[in-house]
């Protein structure tokens, strides 16, 4: 986006302008700044509107995203994240690589890929190159549910059932970040400092109850009461 996405958007802003009856900047015009220097530095300066827009606007805008991205992610994340479009089926597979796919299995899946596997999932995918992505079926796919869906339905999950399980386990990524974040997120709530002394069983009892609201909300004291009358029942027996 930052090395290649000034021009179509410039195309897309000066569309819009046309449709909308919109005067359009002549971006070659010399920029001059409205507040902050004297007009004897603007017209010193060789600064165009385009550049104007496209570096101090533009370009800023994707820096700034690019370093809050960095500070949020760490290079593991990052690398896994990267590796994981290798898988993805969007513009006709473009980003389906073979090492960077069998590079995702052995560095963050190495518990559910043997050393055999690893080595027929390599010889899955060059077949799974030819066959998947010339499928009639698969043409027009744009993500990974997707994919994972006509895998099933077309039962190629049965011939291809090593790549079947890589893309499942990507799947499952983000359900177990956010359940992850999810949790500390409640143990700040949970545990402030006048509850230091919380065992850490009584903590994830609680935390349960806490990050499983939509859940909890279904029982009601009444349920409660008799399930405990139950066990107490059971105890006796």
């Amino acid at each position: 986006m930052r090395d290649d996405g000034w021009e179509p958007l410039l195309a897309i802003a000066k569309s819009f302008c046309e449709e909308s009856d919109i005067d359009i900047l002549d971006m070659n015009a010399h920029y001059t700044r409205a507040r902050g220097r004297s007009r004897r530095q603007d017209e010193g300066s060789s600064r165009t509107m385009e550049h104007h827009f496209r570096a101090d606007i533009f370009t800023a805008a994707i820096d700034f995203q690019l370093q809050e991205l960095k500070n949020r992610f760490n290079e593991q994340a990052v690398e896994l994240l990267i590796l994981s479009v290798a898988l993805s089926p969007k513009d006709a597979y473009k980003s389906f690589k073979i090492d960077d796919i069998c590079k995702l299995a052995e560095k963050f899946y190495p518990r559910d890929f043997t050393e055999q596997g690893k080595i027929c999932l390599k010889f899955q995918l060059q077949h799974y190159k030819l066959d998947v992505p010339k499928h009639q079926n698969f043409q027009n796919m744009s993500t990974l549910s997707e994919l994972c869906r006509g895998l099933a339905v077309s039962e190629k999950s049965k011939i291809y059932p090593l790549i079947d399980r890589l893309v499942r386990l990507v799947l499952t990524l983000p359900i177990s970040t956010a359940t992850t974040e999810r949790a500390f997120s409640a143990m700040k709530l949970i545990k402030t400092r006048l509850r230091t002394r919380m065992k850490d069983e009584f903590l994830v009892d609680h935390l349960i109850v806490y990050i499983e609201k939509e859940i909890a909300k279904n029982f009601t004291l009444e349920m409660i009461m008799d399930e405990f009358y139950s066990i107490s029942d059971r105890r006796r027996a």
